[in-house]
């Protein structure tokens, strides 16, 4: 009985001390984000398979009387369910669901509309059900982190570690929907947050995993491409990499452009047509594609139902990596896919740019491969293989020109496939590709929206350099200090001599007493100047900072107050000086900081 005792106390113990911190319970949560992530990608997924059943199979019964020509009908169908249902409960749905995420996180304080997740995963489902050409990973990321923003609105956690929670979802919903968790951390940090934040990388590692725990309990722990082992035939390949990588950069660009002006065309040509409307629309020009070139519809790859209403194993870009199609078809359905989408999204319908950017990148790198393999057949492999070979680094490369994400392109390419040994080629491409991108285009195909939306990401980047150092790496240590006695006469020589605006007071036992400035003495009554002492006049209780504490939070404390310095005190005794926070010190560290960043501002 006493050892029963000894551990319910135990357990009470710690259940206190864990209800107590913010980092057990935002574990906690982190966890349960996970598992709803994981549950809503299958029930995404199912989603979508059910709608495609329903169009593509179903529909194929309904309409026998149009022959080959229904599929024509079904996205215009689709546009016509999708646009009432995001019009009516959640305009923020539509589109791709990334830049929603990564806008909650710059400017929204993580804070997504709590029916987002429900508007996105139905709008998003009948619009990839019905052939529309858009991929699921968006809209999961969009869901996961409308589930991460919701629960921490819920549990009213501070806007921090809202975002924190913003990010787990996201992170969930990307390795749950690719079954790549470390694809899923790297894509919530470098693309959605953009920056790696060690604070945040063990609550979105954990709900990474969970998530990807789930999605292998009700999916199946099969990676996303099942491809053959391919092989970099030769060392004098690496280069034709390198091209393949800068050719990517230049699709990108390409595929942006015709994107936004997609938008441009159905926002501005078609004013007059109900926005509502307008993804049917565009579901005219993905229906008359996908009659001739149904790998188009959908989101290109995996499991679908396809015109005549057969569940298909593979889609365009699985047979692309496959090597199974050839040169003229690659580069048709590259062009065509670009085209699809941009219709598809432009007009106004629901889902993501990442699948349809790695089937882009897919006809991109076979058609590339099918034709350095006849130019140069000594140097590389046959040309199916190398077809093959050159579509899974294309995909990458795309991506990563694309979404500006080189880190999360390589994990991801690798988890999806499990093949590592075109590890070196990836990397090659990859990294030309997004220098490359980068210097055609500072934005991606995402951070372009925000610009155009009046959110610029690189603005909140600026700001957050300071959040990155600490007061106690740039305070002036050995400042000069006046004591409490000191008369006012002695203290206008002194700031006079030093050219200093404000002084600490610090008493002969080394104890900070305030902080005295050169407004306070000319505040002072002249007839009584000589009468009165710096403690008289002094600010007893001054706004001070703690050398562990980040400088962006340090001034924040301010509230805009004109203060030139700040003194930095010991966190666990604050009436011991250690130096003080100039205005000077925070100018120089900021220059310093994005010196060290390069010229990447300016491009």
């Amino acid at each position: 009985m006493s050892v029963c005792r000894s551990v319910k106390r135990g357990l009470a113990s710690l259940w206190e001390r864990v209800r107590g911190s913010e980092a057990a319970i935002a574990m906690t949560l982190a966890v349960l984000i996970g598992l709803l992530a994981g549950l809503g990608a299958a029930g995404f997924r199912y989603l979508i398979r059910g709608f495609g059943w329903l169009f593509f199979n179903r529909g194929a019964d309904l309409l026998d009387f149009l022959g080959e020509y229904y599929v024509v009908i079904l996205p215009v169908v689709g546009g016509l369910l999708v646009g009432p249902i995001v019009y009516l409960l959640a305009r923020e749905a539509r589109g791709e669901g990334v830049p929603e995420a990564m806008e909650a996180v710059t400017v929204g304080g993580g804070r997504i509309r709590q029916r987002v997740a429900l508007v996105k995963a139905l709008a998003s489902s009948i619009c990839i059900g019905s052939g529309g050409s858009a991929g699921r990973e968006g809209p999961i990321v969009h869901i996961g982190a409308s589930i991460g923003s919701t629960i921490g609105q819920w549990f009213r956690m501070p806007e921090d570690w809202t975002k924190t929670l913003l990010l787990c979802g996201a992170a969930g919903g990307m390795s749950a929907t690719f079954n790549a968790p470390l694809g899923g951390i790297i894509f919530s940090l470098e693309v959605v947050e953009r920056r790696f934040v060690g604070r945040n990388f063990a609550y979105i590692l954990v709900s990474s995993v969970t998530a990807d725990l789930i999605a292998h309990r009700l999916l199946g722990s099969d990676p996303s491409f099942v491809i053959p082992g391919y092989n970099m035939f030769s060392y004098w390949e690496l280069p034709a990499y390198v091209v393949l990588g800068i050719v990517a950069a230049g699709g990108a660009l390409v595929f942006i452009r015709l994107f936004y002006f997609s938008g441009e065309f159905f926002a501005v040509r078609l004013r007059k047509v109900p926005w509502y409307i307008k993804p049917a629309v565009g579901g005219i020009a993905v229906g008359v594609i996908g009659l001739y070139y149904p790998l188009i519809l959908g989101s290109g790859y995996g499991r679908s139902y396809v015109p005549g209403g057969a569940l298909s194993e593979t889609g365009g870009a699985d047979l692309a990596l496959f090597g199974e199609l050839g040169l003229s078809t690659l580069l048709i359905l590259m062009i065509l896919k670009m085209v699809a989408t941009s219709a598809t999204l432009g007009s106004g319908g629901s889902g993501g740019v990442l699948a349809p950017s790695l089937f882009i990148g897919a006809m991109m790198g076979g058609a590339f491969g099918q034709g350095f393999s006849q130019l140069f057949p000594a140097v590389t492999a046959p040309s199916a293989e190398a077809s093959g070979a050159y579509a899974l680094v294309g995909m990458g490369a795309f991506f990563a020109a694309a979404v500006h994400g080189p880190m999360t392109a390589i994990i991801l390419l690798f988890e999806m496939t499990r093949n590592y040994s075109l590890i070196l080629p990836l990397m090659a491409a990859v990294i030309t590709a997004y220098i490359v991108a980068r210097r055609l285009n500072r934005e991606s195909i995402y951070t372009l929206g925000l610009l155009r939306r009046g959110v610029d990401v690189h603005q909140r980047e600026r700001a957050d350099v300071l959040a990155d150092i600490n007061v106690g790496e740039i305070m002036t240590r050995d400042f000069p200090t006046v004591p409490p006695t000191m008369t006012l006469p002695e203290l206008m020589e002194r700031f006079h001599e030093s050219g200093h605006h404000g002084f600490p007071v610090v008493d002969k036992w080394g104890d900070l007493c305030g902080v005295v400035t050169l407004e306070d003495v000319e505040r002072a009554p002249p007839s009584q100047g000589a009468l009165l002492t710096a403690m008289d006049v002094a600010t007893r209780t001054p706004v001070v900072a703690y050398p562990d504490q980040p400088v962006k939070t340090a001034l924040a404390q301010l509230g805009g107050r004109d203060v030139g310095r700040i003194p930095v005190v010991d966190r666990n005794n604050p009436k011991k000086l250690l130096g003080v926070l100039r205005r000077h010190d925070v100018v120089a560290a900021y220059v310093k900081a994005m010196s060290g960043r390069g010229k990447e501002w300016t491009r």
